[in-house]
Order: C-alpha cells, then sequence, then structure tokens
C-alpha cells in the first residue's frame, strides 16, 4: 500500500481567497498526533523550573480564578435566557473590565506576557458568531477571557465549582447529553442570538469540535454555520520554539502540558481577526458548503492545507489492538475516501465476508479502474482514482482487491486485529491449508499497517518455527497468544511511532473545551464543493 495518493486536489474557487487553499492535505500526516522531544537543555530548564517558577505560576493562577469568582457570582444572577440589558449598567460594565484585567494577569503570570491582536474585532451586529481555528489545546481559551464571548458548552460543566460560576458569567449555550433534541434547540438558541441585533454577547465557536496538532484544518462541523448568517473567521497560531501547547488524542495528556507550558519562561500566542465573511444564498442552503468555504480563508491565512479528516479518523488512528496504526498510516486517507464515495464504514462490517469472497476468486488477479468501480457498485469519480491509486504500487493501473479488503476491515473494525489477519488468510491462503508465504505475510501486515514497506522476515521465522516455509492462521494465532507485544518487538521499532500514547477511552469523546452540537444527520465535509453565488 502506497504512502501517497494522487496528490492534493485544488479545491474549486469558493469565495475569496478561498480557492488558493488546497482541498486536501498529503496522506501520510496525521493531525491527532503530537510528538513532543526535549533536549538534554530543554530537560535541564523544564527541571529547573518545575522546582522555581511553576509552583508559584500554578499558585497564582488559582488564587486569580479565586479573585474572579466573587465578581462572577454577582453577575450572573438572575435568569439565564433572560436578554442582556442595554445598554450595560455602569456596575456591569466595571465587573467586565475587572474580569478581563484578572483573567490576562492570570495568563501573563503563567507566560503568556504578550498576547499578539491583528485585525479589528467585528462588532455583535456585525457578526454575531466568531470561528476560530484551528483548535489545538485548552489554552485556547484565551481569546474567549480577553473578549468574554459565549461559547457552546456541555451542560455538565456549570455544575463544577469555580469553574461552573465563571462559565455562567459570559452567558454560554449550553447542550446536554441526555435531552435528545438539545442539539436542534442549541442551533434555534444561536439562532436567537444571532438576530438579536447585538444584543447579545458573540458566540466563538470551534467548528473542528476536537483538537489538532495545527498542520491543517480538519472538517468543520456545520453547527456554526447552520443559521446562516455572517461569521467572523479568526485564527489563532503559536509560534514558540518548544510546542508544549498542543494537546490531541496522541501526544502529553492534558496535566503535562499545563505543566511543560507553565515551565517555559515565555509562551507565545497570536490572534488574528480575519475580514467577516457573509454568505451567499447557496451557502445560506447549505451548511456544509459555507463551512467548507470559511475553512479555505482561514487556511490560506495560515497557510496550511485542509483535509477531510474528522474525529472519526482520530478513533481510527488511536484504537487499542495488537496492531496500533503508525503516525504515518496512510489508512487515514483510505478512510476518508471511503467517506467520499458516500460508503459509511459501519455499514460496511457485515459485507466483508462477502467483499473477502470475491477478492479470493481473483487469487491475486490484478484488476483495473473500471472493474473496481464495479466491484464497489459506484461510478468513477475523482475519489475513487484516489483511493485507487492507494493501491497501484507500480503505478501500472492495477491493484489486488485482497489489499483493499485488508485495509476496509481494519478501517471497519479498528480494535479487532485478528479478525482482520484471519479473514487475510482465508483470501491469500493456499487452497490446501489457507497457508501463506512471508511475501504474503509482508503485504498483509503493509495494508493493515497503511505503510509502504515493512520488514516482516524475522517476524515469519518466529512463528514459523518448525521451518516450513509457510505458516497458517493458527500459527500466527498460537503465536499472538503467547507473545501479545509481538509488534513492539518486530514491527514497530522500524515505523514512525509516536513517543507518547494517551489512554484512549472505551468512547472517546473529542477534547477540547468547545463542545459539537452540529446535529447527528449531518453530512458536512461529505457532499461536493460548489462554487459560491454571490
Amino acid at each position: 500500500m502506497r504512502l501517497r495518493g494522487r496528490g492534493p486536489r485544488a479545491a474549486p474557487a469558493s469565495g475569496a481567497g478561498a480557492g488558493d487553499a488546497p482541498r486536501l492535505a498529503p496522506p501520510g500526516r496525521n493531525p491527532f498526533v503530537h510528538e513532543l522531544r526535549l533536549s538534554a537543555l530543554q530537560k535541564a530548564q523544564v527541571a529547573f523550573m518545575t522546582l522555581t517558577l511553576f509552583p508559584i505560576r500554578l499558585l497564582f493562577a488559582a488564587f486569580m480564578m479565586l479573585l474572579a469568582w466573587p465578581f462572577a457570582l454577582v453577575a450572573s444572577l438572575g435568569p439565564a435566557d433572560k436578554e442582556p440589558e442595554q445598554p450595560l449598567a455602569l456596575w456591569r460594565k466595571v465587573v467586565d473590565f475587572l474580569l478581563k484585567a484578572i483573567m490576562r494577569t492570570m495568563w501573563f503570570v503563567g507566560g503568556f506576557h504578550r498576547v499578539a491582536v491583528k485585525g479589528r474585532q467585528a462588532l455583535p451586529t456585525e457578526a454575531a458568531i466568531l470561528t476560530l481555528a484551528p483548535h489545538s489545546s485548552y489554552f485556547d481559551a484565551i481569546p474567549v477571557t480577553m473578549t468574554m464571548s459565549s461559547i457552546v458548552m456541555k451542560a455538565e460543566s456549570r455544575d463544577i465549582p469555580i469553574w461552573g460560576t465563571l462559565i455562567k458569567y459570559i452567558r454560554p449555550v449550553f447542550v446536554s447529553r441526555s435531552d435528545q433534541d438539545s442539539r436542534r434547540k442549541t442551533v434555534e438558541e444561536i439562532r436567537r442570538r444571532a438576530q438579536s441585533n447585538g444584543r447579545w454577547p458573540q458566540i466563538m465557536i470551534f467548528p473542528e469540535g476536537t483538537c489538532t496538532n495545527r498542520t491543517c484544518l480538519i472538517t468543520f462541523k456545520p453547527g456554526a454555520f447552520i443559521p446562516g448568517v455572517p461569521v467572523q473567521p479568526v485564527v489563532l497560531r503559536y509560534p514558540n520554539k518548544l510546542d508544549t501547547i498542543t494537546w490531541t488524542w496522541q501526544g502529553p495528556g492534558a496535566l503535562e502540558i499545563l505543566w511543560l507550558t507553565l515551565c517555559q519562561f515565555n509562551n507565545q500566542v497570536e490572534i488574528e481577526f480575519l475580514p467577516v465573511y457573509s454568505p451567499s444564498e447557496e451557502e445560506k442552503r447549505n451548511p456544509a458548503l459555507y463551512a467548507s468555504n470559511v475553512r479555505c480563508v482561514m487556511a490560506e491565512a495560515l497557510g496550511v492545507s485542509v483535509t477531510d479528516y474528522t474525529f472519526e479518523d482520530c478513533q481510527l488512528a488511536l484504537a487499542e489492538g495488537q496492531l496500533r496504526l503508525p503516525a504515518d498510516t496512510c489508512l487515514l486517507e483510505f478512510a476518508r475516501l471511503v467517506r467520499g464515495l458516500g460508503l459509511k464504514p459501519e455499514n460496511l462490517e457485515k459485507d466483508l465476508d462477502k467483499y473477502s469472497e470475491s477478492a479470493k476468486v481473483k487469487r491475486g488477479e490484478k484488476i483495473g479502474l473500471s472493474e473496481f468501480a464495479a466491484y464497489l457498485e459506484v461510478p468513477v469519480s475523482s475519489v475513487l482514482e484516489d483511493m485507487f491509486s492507494l493501491f497501484d504500487e507500480g503505478g501500472g493501473g492495477e491493484m489486488d482487491l485482497r489489499e483493499y479488503v485488508v485495509a476496509l476491515s481494519v478501517v471497519c473494525r479498528p480494535s479487532q486485529t485478528l479478525d482482520t489477519i484471519q479473514l487475510a488468510f482465508k483470501m491469500y491462503g493456499s487452497q490446501e491449508d489457507s497457508s501463506i508465504d512471508e511475501a504474503d505475510l509482508s503485504c498483509i501486515l503493509r495494508t493493515a499497517l497503511g505503510v509502504a514497506e515493512l520488514p516482516v522476515a524475522d517476524l515469519f521465522q518466529a512463528i514459523d518455527g518448525e521451518e516450513k516455509g509457510r505458516i497458517t492462521f493458527a500459527d500466527f494465532d498460537r503465536f499472538a497468544e503467547m507473545y501479545p507485544d509481538f509488534a513492539e518487538e518486530y514491527l514497530y521499532p522500524d515505523l514512525t511511532c509516536p513517543q507518547h500514547r494517551a489512554q484512549t477511552p472505551a468512547a472517546p469523546t473529542p477534547n477540547g473545551f468547545c463542545t459539537d452540537f452540529s446535529p447527528e444527520n449531518s453530512d458536512a465535509g461529505r457532499k461536493p464543493l460548489c462554487k459560491k453565488l454571490d
């Protein structure tokens, strides 16, 4: 399986400046992985700061939050859904000023001595919604505290002592997990506030829905764009030599990030307010198009690519199993292309046996693009061509169907390693005893991990204890049971593997402090882009 496809495609012109931004990031870069390696000097600095400045900063930050609590408590009394008085009373203006000053002092003490602000924040009457990206850390709360804008939060957060009171002050829109209709109500509430002619505070939304490593912009959730009102894009940058800010699912944890960041002498952050983006009539009707076009504008300002990766891809990358995906796997690109064809991996799992039987009949016979399209029962398209190229290793316009089935099995059930291997043995194995040789094992594991090269000679010899030159799935299963960490010893030393691995919960939820409220049936990022009509 190749580590690159046909290359990124340019997006069609979709508004001012959007046409110059590439549509897809080159495959192989995982936006949900952050590797942080410290030099000996940096480790010494962290050790020194841990014993000296770190405890002072931590205690002072906690003190500033406690200091802000009574002000926020008094100002947040009364019905939460009551429309703010206009103009604000003098005492509320004073409280707002004091809270901003306290929060800014807290960030200053934490090492954010200077917050560079570019552009002009639009008035609430110009843009009721501010869309921020990339979302990479809980330090992205800095622009929230500087502007005291509202955000979308989980309803459970208001019950957290002290923090819940501070949150209530900015009059957030709460999303309830227990209320099945909560997402629709959230969109309606945002629309109501957006159409209040500036009487409500602006709402800051992180449309990516989870944290990434800022190397690209992943698919924007459509929630912020469903109301169809003008938005102001806001981009964030952290131009630090050592990136202790980024908090992704695979990398340093939340507490480690806090510790390392507070151990830096100085932390830089840049906030840039871009011009207000007014949607066309077509974008008002199509929130996915609106979200995609705004994303292109923000990507151009940041100088990064855009990609159709989503949080679902994050779950694939972090799935637990004996064959964990390396950082440079192209299976994320494959999963994106599967969705781009209108196919849903969760619905394809039940058909894996049928696909494998069809591929087994071919016995390794290569097929072309048109036959591949017929096999999937989809028309030939640019997305299908990109997927085909992942398996066309020699570039001769041919692919092996068995590789597609193996890759699809991993995407459909990423944690069930042995089930995928067993399925592969059925397709690659001999008719006599379903055994495979070393070349077949190499092809299976390369495809299952989504890498171009993978030395398996040592692993094959270890499994083939009788030196028959062939192994069965029973041999592989027995070896995996005896040595459950076989991949770490035989495969991963030669792959790009992260130094830090987050603990993956049974049902991962997006990290970050601004929850997603997009309707469940949203197809954002899956619909084809259209040219903006102005």
